[in-house]
């Protein structure tokens, strides 16, 4: 009687025979393979200087750009460099230590990285995302680590469905206390996501709470668009156009927060912020809702055309709110900031002399540097330890 042990022994090396014999027959007749060069590729590389070496995979191109708005000396593009292999390459820099959204332009036509998974949202476009460590309080550390999470809610004021991100500190998901809330609004032609992405909020606030410079606190930053680009067109065109935001934030966005996250209630558990365009929200917002906000920051903004024929417009539509002495008494703190190579310096600069006019106590710093995220993540820095 045959010993079926032995006999499933002897199959099995009879099929493993075969296989092998088949590989080796395909692998005589197959033709011959080599990774191209993209394969293997990496994009980017941070070198020990700050200088950064980028590379892509375009065998066919006939030009190819490098682009990113922060990049010092890139905002136009610089010409990247062919080699034989197919591979176009670049270095730049130094660079300050931070978060850098950058692109590729190929023949014309802008794209993403293809072999950096790490990308950054903007209104309209997708951007690429690198960081450069050295900074301590921007870096990820081994600290305790919030919590952010994209909120989805329905906004009754816009009638569809909006989206929102939310950071939550440290111990709030097993905790049962309540924290003030900071609203921390984006600029032109970004989105919810760029706060949390190319602003490093969330590292920041870890950082400052791990180093006991900021109390606890919910950070809610909402989609400061409801268009492709601004809001709801204005039969006034002195008027900042952000009437749908405006509705969408104190109608939807304010009273979805107090109901699904443990708040403190009360102006004196609220602050606002915001950089460029949101710099002005905050204060088209704040300035008219001063009952809802002790504390307001505005980065590299102002009151827009205060400086030209929109300012008398301005100013005589919200008279009742700038002229308010009980609600100004409740407001703890008004802090502006821009770089004195800012676009929007001299609005900055006349925002502040217009509110001071009407008593109001804002301090205002001035500081080097231009109109991007390498002085809006400074500015975050500064004012979160100063609130609650």
């Amino acid at each position: 009687m045959n010993n079926p042990v032995k006999t499933s022994r002897l199959f099995a090396v009879v099929i493993t025979l075969l296989l092998i014999y088949c590989a080796a027959g395909w692998a005589q007749n197959r033709p011959e393979w080599k990774p191209s060069p993209g394969d293997t590729l990496t994009s980017y590389r941070v070198l020990g200087d700050l200088r950064v070496y980028f590379a892509i995979y375009a065998p066919k191109a006939t030009e190819v750009l490098l682009s990113g708005s922060d990049l010092p000396g890139l905002d136009r593009g610089a010409k990247m460099n062919k080699r034989e292999d197919g591979v176009w390459e670049i270095t730049v820099g130094p660079i300050p230590p931070g978060a850098y959204r950058y692109n590729f332009n190929i023949d014309g036509l802008a794209v993403i990285d293809p072999r950096n998974p790490l990308t950054s949202q903007s209104n309209m476009n997708t951007w690429s995302l690198f960081y450069t460590g050295g900074s301590e309080w921007m870096d990820a550390r081994d600290v305790p680590r919030g919590a952010i999470a994209e909120v989805t809610y329905f906004s009754k004021s816009l009638n569809r469905f909006r989206r929102m991100h939310v950071y939550t500190p440290p111990g709030y998901e097993s905790g049962k206390g309540k924290y003030p809330v900071f609203y921390l609004l984006h600029g032109a032609w970004d989105c919810d996501d760029s706060w949390t992405s190319v602003g490093r909020a969330g590292f920041i606030i870890d950082n400052l709470l791990a180093a006991k410079k900021a109390r606890p606190m919910i950070i809610v930053m909402p989609a400061g668009h409801t268009g492709p680009f601004l809001s709801r067109p204005s039969t006034d065109a002195t008027r900042p156009q952000v009437d749908e935001f405006s509705e969408d934030f104190i109608n939807d966005v304010m009273p979805w927060v107090d109901n699904h996250y443990r708040v403190l209630k009360g102006r004196n558990h609220r602050a606002m912020a915001g950089l460029s365009m949101g710099g002005g929200q905050t204060l088209n917002i704040g300035l008219m809702h001063l009952n809802k906000f002790a504390y307001l920051g505005v980065f590299s903004a102002g009151i827009f055309g205060i400086n030209g024929k929109g300012g008398p417009e301005w100013e005589a539509r919200n008279k009742p709110y700038l002229t308010d002495a009980r609600a100004k008494q409740g407001l703890k703190l008004l802090w502006l900031a821009t770089g004195v190579d800012d676009f929007l310096v001299e609005t900055s600069r006349a925002t502040v002399e217009f509110l001071k006019k009407y008593d109001f106590n804002p301090i205002y710093k001035e500081t080097d540097g231009a109109h991007t995220w390498l002085k809006w993540r400074d500015y975050l820095y500064e004012f979160a330890p100063m609130l609650f």
